[in-house]
């Protein structure tokens, strides 16, 4: 079994974001966890790829055919990988709270009789039914059940609310089936609404703020920033659709109720279209546990919750306590009982999944100046006001015919204009020391021409961040003679600076010519199965990136002296390129010899026809961990809101940049 103890933030609780497939794990840690935390709904995102991540766990899983647990802080994800992710920065009751659980586990785990034999690959039968579902309530208790018994659960639910619903329509006919439509009409607006406000305010984010994400260090902004938004934009698109509703009930009620006032006949369409667009709600949250149902989604089990028990509380308060055949309002206590349970299971997973995306938004550009300033802010936006949408869906249809229409509104904009103005005004800042911008300075030494020929080495300081916004404010601060733009791309071989700043000063000391690694092509065999031999030099670095072009290569072969380090077989590439990763120590080995096997139809594949430059044959990273005096000179007027980097995948401060052209 394997047990991965992770982190993508610093402190909070331990929590379960991955289990299975063979759920012993989890029922056993459910049974032995003196604090239990952990949610399904964190593993169905992990899973769906939302997360460009990956952890330990899925490789004793998917190759080794291990079973297990996957456990991480996720707490304050903004300091992940930067100056601030360090141990005596977490808390001694996160790690307590680690320890208290996990050792409960393993002493049950270590003595149990029913430990479970064989690879978690060979119990996966029955078509994931064996399969756990989990989730704690307020961390004292975890529920965990089997897929199995969820899908039960699921049919039976969804085939009496679909029997419920069929008879219902049947018996209100025509006007019924009118008004379910106008209803569902008022859902689809308050998405689109709810949705369009919030997303408005993500667009105009990065043109009032010196950052594009001017939330990271402060995250109850976004209550004001999108929250705010979404829930106004909620209830505009369910009032507009209300209205229509209420137009068309207005009419129903004035031919079958003839004999009653006008005042009175208006009133009751009222409390009808209420009641509408309560059980629209319930329509909205069937559809979810239908389509989770469907997909065998694990956390499906909130849309249950949100279903039943609204539902329940209607039916009982509303038509078994309420038998007169005219409409009467809604019952206060139908929406508190409704209310209370799906609230109970569903605020600490909004809370901590909100906080999480908060946080990951630093990260949100693995290839500097490749996204659009404003691409976090949407997700950000679009989640919240899916959230909005969601979870008020009910508490949203008591306010269409309260007095708490304009509360609302007031409310709303006064809590976003605040919030605009604190941000536009700087009152609070985007960072921190505390929660700060990463950020990687890295002088740069490139024999790489634009055509990918040799060149005389040209270096210079580079300045990027993987965190989205300019870096206008940062360079203003330094000094140093440096120029920020997209003009002059870095290409890292895992990934490419598209935005950055450079600086030629003093940029021409602190390396040697001797540091600059060498490609030397030993020989080549031309011919229908063409075979190259190089040897690569990486000089003084022990830490470096190659990139073969996939194009081109179809299969190497890489060795250090005598050892087989990458073997001759299928070989998998990204974008085009495959790549190696190569980290060692002080006696880490620093020449290779690497054999190269051209696919059939190489014929210079890498070409482009819309552009006149050709991708190398090789590409080549060095690393030196070695801090040259222009770069001291640069991390020494970093600004405190700054942080390095951190990541194993980056440039050390020092990296030296190497390529052989196809045409070598």
């Amino acid at each position: 079994m394997a047990i991965d103890l992770e982190a993508m933030g610093v402190g909070g609780k331990s929590g379960i974001f991955q289990a299975g497939p063979e759920p012993w794990a989890i029922e056993n840690y459910a049974l032995a966890a003196k604090y239990p935390s952990g949610q399904i709904v964190a593993q169905d995102i992990f899973k769906s790829g939302a997360i460009k991540s990956a952890t330990d766990f899925q490789v004793y899983q998917e190759l080794a055919g291990l079973s297990g647990l996957d456990i991480a802080y996720a707490d304050n994800t903004a300091v992940y990988h930067t100056k601030n992710d360090k141990l005596k920065l977490l808390k001694p009751g996160s790690l307590q709270h680690l320890g208290e659980n996990m050792l409960a586990f393993l002493l049950k785990a270590g003595t149990s009789t029913n430990f479970p034999k064989g690879k978690a690959t060979t119990s996966r039968g029955k078509s994931g039914q064996d399969t756990a579902i989990y989730f704690d309530i307020l961390g004292t208790y975890m529920v965990v059940f089997r897929q199995s018994v969820a899908s039960m659960i699921y049919n039976s639910v969804i085939l009496q609310s679909l029997l419920i619903w069929t008879t219902s329509l049947i018996m209100g006919g025509y006007s019924a089936m009118i008004s379910l439509a106008l209803s569902s009409l008022s859902l689809m607006l308050m998405w689109i609404c709810a949705i369009g406000f919030s997303a408005l305010v993500a667009f105009v984010l990065p043109l009032v703020s010196s950052s594009p994400i001017p939330f990271i260090s402060s995250p109850w902004l976004v209550v004001g920033l999108f929250g705010a938004p979404a829930v106004l934009g909620a209830f505009t698109g369910q009032h507009v659709g209300y209205l229509i509703l209420l137009k068309y009930l207005t009419k129903t009620f004035s031919r079958r109720n003839v004999n009653l006032p006008l005042v009175v006949r208006d009133d009751l369409a009222k409390l009808e279209a209420e009641r509408w667009l309560y059980k629209a709600g319930l329509m909205q949250w069937l559809i979810l546990l239908i389509v989770g149902n469907f997909y065998k989604i694990g956390s499906s089990y909130l849309a249950l919750a949100w279903l039943v028990f609204p539902a329940f509380a209607y039916g009982f308060l509303e038509a078994t306590l309420s038998p007169a055949r005219l409409p009467k309002p809604l019952k206060t206590v139908t929406l508190l009982i409704g209310l209370s349970v799906p609230f109970l299971l569903s605020s600490g997973i909004i809370i901590h999944l909100v906080a999480t995306l908060i946080g990951s938004a630093v990260r949100l550009e693995r290839s500097p100046g490749s996204n659009p300033e404003w691409l976090g802010n949407v997700i950000l936006a679009i989640l919240i006001a899916a959230i909005a949408c969601l979870t008020l869906v009910y508490l949203l249809s008591y306010i269409h015919i309260s007095g708490a229409k304009v509360p609302l509104i007031i409310t709303t904009c006064l809590l976003f204009g605040i919030s605009l103005a604190m941000v536009q005004l700087g009152v609070v800042p985007p960072f921190t020391e505390d929660t700060a911008r990463a950020v990687n300075v890295v002088h740069v030494v490139d024999m790489t021409a634009a055509n990918g020929k040799k060149q005389e080495p040209a270096s210079h300081i580079s300045l990027f961040s993987t965190t989205p916004g300019n870096l206008v404010k940062e360079v203003e601060q330094i000094g140093e003679g440096f120029t920020c733009g997209s003009d002059k791309p870095l290409d890292f071989v895992t990934f490419s600076v598209k935005y950055g700043c450079w600086s030629d000063k003093n940029a021409n000391i602190g390396w040697h010519e001797p540091d600059i690694p060498l490609f030397r092509v030993e020989n080549d065999t031309k011919g229908d199965n063409r075979v190259t031999h190089v040897s690569i030099d990486t000089k003084v670095s022990t830490r470096w990136t190659l990139g073969i072009n996939a194009d081109e290569v179809e299969d190497f072969q890489l060795k250090d002296g005598h050892e087989e380090l990458v073997p001759i077989g299928d070989k998998s590439n990204a974008d085009g390129w495959h790549i190696i990763q190569f980290s060692g120590g002080k006696k880490a080995p620093r020449e290779f010899s690497l054999t190269l096997f051209w696919a059939d139809n190489h014929t210079h594949k890498s070409h482009k026809k819309d552009s006149n430059t050709e991708q190398p044959l090789l590409k080549l990273r060095t690393d030196v961990d070695r801090i040259t005096s222009p770069t001291e000179t640069v991390l020494g007027k970093l600004p405190q809101w700054c942080s390095l980097f951190g990541k194993s995948t980056s440039p050390l401060t020092l990296a030296f940049l190497s390529s052989l052209p196809v045409d070598f």
